[in-house]
């Protein structure tokens, strides 16, 4: 008997099964082992097919407890991600499987799901919720910081367990898993809640993936995007908490989005999906508005434990160009100083942020906080110290470098960038006896944030200090103070999507205070006090920031009006990735498709390993003329389609 087998290795580029041969009857999904040009490698048998007019190689099974097999859906998935996502089904194929299996796994054996006990109550915001998440959909949850969308998320997930279907809930950051899985498995048990993440070894990840698959209770799985490939069977829930996460955005291939590929498992399963977010993507809102999707929205806060006056927050705007308010330390405001003290003196905790993974080589004025800015984009340009000029990222252009501000004539132009450590001098140096912690992505292994959580919770640090990490979904009650260093930071990026990233990560971070535990204050350092995307995200109005995006997307035709693909050479040298990128986008231009081709121009990251990377942006209403040109591509070219952003 003949069997078409989905391979799981990189090394095979085709996007077809390959046709092995075995002496047995053997199902559609059964796991097996198979020669693969000079080794053995995994893969799935898809079905079973006529004698083909080749000598087949042999197929060895897998043993499996009861002859378990990967389920339908699974595989189904990975077809349309082999083609939705151009990519060849060796790579797809080992997002599913893990790198051994365990003969001797036998699957969980969990009792009968229970009522949830010790729940708070729910607020007629969530019962609304609730109530409207009655058929497979996708729903887009709108709810502020410290609504309770958890809650909502406990709800419904107890809901499926009652009709025995399973639940994957997604998050962006591991360091927000030790929060979401407690809340979990305190509601439903430790057992039935597996968590998945890059930071287990691959024989737990493996044997993870074996109680997945053999477990026949239904379960609720937590991870990153990866855990959508988890084996479950008859799923009913998929959540993507923090929806709108660039860390969604898979950045290696099969470059997959989870949004998309969670709304092709839920469809397959006839599950509903939610995007959680108080921020939501700019895209997804636009695209519920468009398929008249449900929006729910909760703008209440959910825990109040004290009286809701007494939760109120106060925010400041402080102007980083005038130097009056920064009499005590270079990088901190004498208010933020205050409001630090003040928490301290009061037994609470203080939040210090700056967003330094978005600092770009920017072009500033001090006096007056002028930028410099692409006519035809409308994004910051970047200054390049090798050639001394200003360029544009997304399409090329290039303008020689100012020498004083056109604005307000000042030579102090700057490029400023700030790092977490020196914060943290500044802080020490200020306040000697307080309990400091940084938190980004230099933190050693036991210095990240998922192993402190409980001491930052019960209050055992004053002062955190922080990137992105520390921004979301963090429920911090001894917390009273934020400061963010520079507001700017993310909108100095020469992307589109800079001043949504700017938008949510203010909003973000702004709305760890203010959840019902005690008052706060909020303390913006900003170059452009008047900036509209600030001024809209201190005063928490989503409504005219997507109004004001929107209608700049659509003029300067960037997503969700347009698809985008963004295509990449490298080389041993800068001339040579240009005459490959020139030749590429002249064939591009010439092939007859419907695109928009901009550039080529030198990568944001011009320099990586060594080589030089040139790129080019393709722009097309029709997605699938961007399938087409990613064919015409030469072989040694990378590519990503539907990019989070277009560096």
């Amino acid at each position: 008997m003949y069997y078409e087998v989905y391979v799981a290795d990189s090394s095979y580029k085709g996007t077809s099964a390959l046709t092995y041969q075995h002496g047995q009857l053997l199902p559609p999904g059964q796991l097996v082992s198979v020669p693969l040009k000079r080794k053995q490698v995994y893969g799935v048998v898809v079905r079973q097919v006529p004698k083909p007019a080749f000598a087949a190689k042999a197929l060895t099974p897998a043993s499996l407890p009861n002859g378990a097999t990967l389920p339908k859906p699974l595989i189904e998935l990975a077809s349309w991600i082999t083609g939705y996502y151009p990519s060849g089904i060796g790579n797809v194929m080992q997002q599913l499987l893990p790198h051994r299996y365990y003969p001797e796994a036998t699957g969980l054996v969990l009792p009968k799901p229970a009522s949830l006990t010790g729940q708070p109550p729910l607020t007629s915001e969530q019962r609304a919720v609730i109530q409207a998440v009655d058929q497979p959909e996708t729903y887009l949850l709108h709810g502020e910081t410290g609504s309770g969308k958890t809650r909502v998320y406990i709800e419904l997930a107890e809901r499926n367990l009652q009709a025995v279907r399973s639940t994957i809930v997604l998050t962006p950051e591991i360091g927000l898993t030790p929060q979401l899985v407690q809340n979990l498995q305190n509601a439903f048990g430790q057992q039935r809640v597996l968590l998945t993440h890059s930071q287990l070894t691959a024989k737990a990840r493996s044997w993870l993936w074996h109680q997945a698959l053999l477990t026949k209770e239904p379960l609720i799985a937590v991870g990153p995007r990866s855990a959508l490939f988890l084996p479950l069977h008859n799923i009913g829930l998929i959540i993507l908490d923090e929806s709108h996460e660039s860390s969604y955005k898979q950045e290696q291939a099969p470059h997959y989005h989870a949004s998309m590929v969670a709304a092709k498992l839920a469809h397959l399963h006839q599950a509903s999906l939610i995007l959680g977010s108080a921020t939501p993507s700019i895209a997804d809102y636009y695209l519920a508005n468009a398929k008249q999707r449900p929006i729910l929205r909760m703008t209440t806060t959910a825990h109040v434990a004290v009286a809701p006056g007494d939760s109120a927050v106060t925010t400041q705007i402080v102007n980083l160009t005038d130097r009056q308010h920064f009499s005590r330390a270079s990088h901190l405001s004498n208010s933020l100083l205050s409001s630090i003290q003040t928490s301290m003196s009061r037994g609470e905790q203080s939040l210090v942020f700056l967003n330094r993974r978005g600092t770009a080589r920017v072009i500033l004025c001090q006096q007056c906080g002028w930028q410099a800015a692409c006519p035809n984009c409308d994004l910051p340009l970047t200054y390049h110290g090798d050639q001394h000029n200003i360029r544009c990222h997304t399409c090329g252009f290039t303008d020689s470098t100012p020498t004083n501000c056109p604005e307000c004539s000042s030579t102090n132009i700057i490029l400023k960038s700030i790092g977490t450590k020196a914060i943290v001098d500044e802080l020490t140096s200020i306040f000697p006896h307080a309990r400091i912690q940084r938190f980004d992505t230099d933190n050693a292994h036991d210095e990240r944030l998922e192993n402190h959580y409980d001491d930052i919770k019960a209050g055992k640090i004053d002062i955190i200090v922080g990137t992105q990490l520390i921004a979301k979904g963090l429920d911090l009650p001894l917390l009273s103070t934020v400061g963010v260093v520079v507001a700017d930071t993310s909108l100095y990026l020469p992307d589109y999507s800079s001043t949504e990233r700017s938008y949510q990560l203010l909003r973000q971070v702004i709305g760890r205070v203010g959840r019902g535990h005690r008052a706060g204050t909020v303390i913006i350092q900003t170059y452009d006090p008047s900036n509209p995307v600030i001024k809209a995200a201190a005063k928490g109005d989503w409504d005219s920031f997507y109004a004001n995006e929107l209608n700049e997307r659509r003029t300067f035709q960037f997503p969700p009006f347009v698809y985008t693909l963004k295509i990449t050479c490298r080389r041993a040298s800068s001339k040579a990735a240009q005459q490959a990128a020139e030749k590429a986008v002249s064939q591009l231009r010439h092939s007859g498709l419907r695109v928009l081709v901009e550039g080529p121009m030198p990568a944001f990251h011009e320099k990586v390993g060594g080589k030089y990377q040139w790129q080019a942006n393709l722009k097309a209403k029709d997605r699938g003329q961007l399938i087409q040109a990613i064919k015409l591509l030469p072989a040694n070219w990378s590519y990503d389609i539907d990019p989070s952003n277009l560096l």
